[in-house]
């Protein structure tokens, strides 16, 4: 699954599982640029930071002019960037229902706005968008981040129809992650946690190195076929 000669954009890409692709990319031979907010966490090589708002669209824009300009392609876009703002639908303002749409969906589709057609033009590329077990199956408190979550997988089923309309092969899938050990699950009570593996058949929660490892096979060209779909990675996990 190597990426050799290719550049690949992760949004999110500062800490938690954005990292790990990032760097495991780095790792198998890609260029990466690494979109945050936030300064990077770490250090890699092969892996350069852009400071990226993916909700404002003329950003993203020239960031993809930035990207095309310096490393003349784009062969692979993880659309990463995501928050939570959670609360039961009855308390839930619209400042969290509108942050999280902003972020989660519009910034998605503001990155894939600009770099699927241009990987249209350069003859094929693959599109990640990371969902999550929320999005196939929803959850209690959640319902704007179900929603996003939903949202890109319907995006991804989409594009993989869009972008290759013309017989250009770019493709675009989903991920959707289970429960997985990132910074954001430490402010989880353990007993939480503890339930939430039981609820999996492997009986553990994830390890962002297998979101990175599934996110790697799919931007490689072992994943040649693969289109239009949604790789599950939640240990058989059902909310």
């Amino acid at each position: 699954m190597n990426l050799n000669g290719k550049t690949a954009v992760i949004t999110g890409g500062a800490r938690g599982l954005g990292a790990e692709m990032a760097k495991l990319f780095a790792e198998n031979g890609a260029r990466v640029i690494a979109c945050d907010m936030n300064e990077l966490q770490y250090t890699c090589a092969d892996v350069e930071f852009y400071k990226l708002d993916v909700t404002n669209t003329e950003a993203c824009k020239k960031m993809s002019e930035y990207a095309v300009e310096k490393y003349k392609k784009i062969d692979i876009l993880v659309n990463n960037a995501g928050i939570t703002k959670d609360a039961m639908t009855k308390k839930m303002t619209d400042e969290m229902w509108d942050m999280v749409i902003a972020v989660n969906l519009k910034g998605v589709f503001n990155m894939t706005k600009f770099i699927g057609p241009h990987m249209e033009e350069t003859g094929g590329g693959s599109i990640i968008n990371i969902s999550s077990v929320v999005g196939e199956y929803g959850n209690i408190g959640q319902v704007n981040y179900a929603a996003s979550k939903g949202g890109v997988i319907s995006m991804a089923k989409t594009w993989a129809k869009e972008f290759a309309r013309k017989g250009v092969p770019v493709r675009c899938n989903a991920i959707a992650p289970g429960y997985i050990l990132t910074d954001i699950l430490k402010t989880v009570p353990q007993e939480l946690l503890d339930k939430f593996a039981a609820s999996t058949m492997l009986g553990r929660l994830g390890r962002p190195d297998e979101i990175a490892k599934a996110a790697l096979f799919l931007a490689s060209d072992d994943a040649s076929y693969i289109t239009g779909t949604v790789l599950s990675v939640n240990g058989g996990m059902r909310l």
